[in-house]
């Protein structure tokens, strides 16, 4: 924050943020698909609301199968709003789809171990 010179030596404030992190991404989550949708399938339903830069299926590493959730990033954040806009709860292969801004990926701890030690197998 930042004091506004406007007004002087008041205790008025105006937040400056100026962080990319503050602005609407135009990556997207899609959830709620249905394990026949395809990935040319997102591309289709989204290109009715811009340029779609990238569409991904989430995978099931063992199975390689689909996880029922994917991202989509269109060309702007102003056609992420508009597809947000016209797709979330729509109907796509059956299923009402939950679209909204893709939220960064959390870190994990790394080496598959648990540390709180509930719910795994033990190994002795």
């Amino acid at each position: 924050m930042i004091l506004d010179p406007t007004f002087g030596n008041s205790l008025w404030k105006v937040l400056v943020c100026r962080t990319p992190k503050h602005r609407m991404s135009s990556k997207l989550f899609v959830g709620n698909l249905s394990f026949n949708t395809t990935e040319n399938d997102l591309q289709d339903a989204f290109a009715a609301f811009g340029t779609v830069t990238e569409a991904n299926l989430m995978m099931d590493r063992m199975t390689n199968r689909p996880r029922g959730f994917g991202f989509v990033t269109m060309s702007s954040a102003e056609e992420a709003q508009k597809a947000i806009e016209g797709l979330n709860g729509k109907d796509l292969d059956g299923r009402a789809l939950t679209v909204n801004v893709a939220k960064p990926r959390e870190e994990r701890a790394g080496g598959g171990r648990r540390e709180s030690g509930g719910g795994g197998r033990s190994r002795y």
